[in-house]
């Protein structure tokens, strides 16, 4: 084991069996006397409390306000960061490698009791979510890094579903997750303004010489809700959007990311949105496509002209598209 383990693994001994020899700690970490002497000097210049004591009945132990020392984590704070580090590992979150460390380490200095406890909460406890490649977690690693060293990075992009790459500077601000989805909160040199991308369509990261500084008081998350959901304050004129359907489907349509928060009134098979036309067009036909027949657009009639022209396109596409 690295130093830092060794000297862990002698506070976590002292915490459960209370007072020990050198020789005992030698033996346990089946590491030479004075490399034990060395350890214990080290950990008492940086603060940690060890008393020693002489004689027959002497050894070293820790000072009893210490025992719970924050170093140490209880039953449920084991639990909620193995739970926590499941849900980080299926999100994509690129320091995979280092977090099962973190884990294993963690479950190293519990005793066999807490281990059967800690077992007994994550059994049956599992997040599943889609894979992601190894390239992301490249991205994702170059991304943070350049965020926190405050690099400029050319980056080659796709944009949306088109084969159309463009290259530009980026100075990355942050990066969000957001369903299922990873993003980088930059300053785009191109467009001369903060901007967001989807990290899954990045295709080529470089690093610059140049460096950036990130506004003060800069938010990615505040910046990235603000710019996938519509403004409240926005004083564009709204429409009311009726729809009549299933009780399941409504409820389910409220709890929606971009529904729910344009909700008018709602009753179990009728819905009342309010949105501007723009919103009306570009996003409720796509929305409500997906719920099939389990839903209908009573007003405005503009709404149910749109959805019914994004069918026939989508009918069109399949029947004259080549085989």
């Amino acid at each position: 084991m690295s130093k830092s383990d060794n000297m862990l693994s002698i506070l976590w001994l002292l915490k459960t069996r209370k007072r020990m020899t050198a020789k005992e700690l030698s033996e346990e970490l089946e590491i030479h006397i004075r490399t034990i002497y060395r350890y214990i000097d080290a950990l008492s210049a940086s603060g940690v409390p060890i008393i020693a004591e002489a004689g027959h009945n002497g050894g070293y132990s820790l000072l009893d306000h210490s025992i719970e020392a924050p170093l140490f984590f209880n039953l449920e704070e084991q639990k909620a960061l193995i739970h926590a580090a499941s849900f980080a590992k299926e999100a994509g979150y690129p320091f995979g490698k280092e977090l099962e460390a973190a884990v294993s380490k963690l479950k190293l200095y519990t005793n066999e009791s807490q281990r059967t406890r800690i077992d007994r909460h994550i059994n049956g406890f599992e997040v599943i979510s889609t894979s992601h490649s190894h390239q992301l977690e490249n991205f994702l690693k170059e991304l943070e890094q350049a965020m926190v060293r405050n690099h400029t990075l050319t980056m080659v992009y796709q944009k949306g579903e088109k084969d159309t790459r463009t290259s530009r500077n980026i100075d990355p601000y942050g990066l969000v997750h957001w369903k299922n989805k990873w993003y980088v909160v930059a300053y785009c040199h191109y467009r001369n303004q903060p901007r967001s991308f989807r990290v899954d369509r990045i295709k080529e990261l470089t690093n610059t010489d140049a460096v950036f500084e990130t506004p003060v008081d800069f938010s990615p998350r505040e910046f990235f809700m603000k710019w996938m959901l519509p403004d409240p304050c926005e004083q564009e004129e709204k429409v009311l959007i009726h729809l009549h359907g299933r009780e399941q489907a409504i409820a389910d349509l409220c709890q929606h990311w971009f529904i729910g928060r344009v909700v008018k009134d709602c009753t179990d098979k009728d819905l009342y949105l309010e949105v501007s036309e723009k919103e009306a067009i570009s996003y409720l036909p796509y929305i409500f496509i997906s719920y099939g027949q389990s839903i209908e657009v009573r007003k405005p009639s503009f709404l149910k002209n749109k959805m019914i022209s994004v069918i026939q396109d989508l009918l069109n596409h399949h029947q004259n598209g080549d085989h």
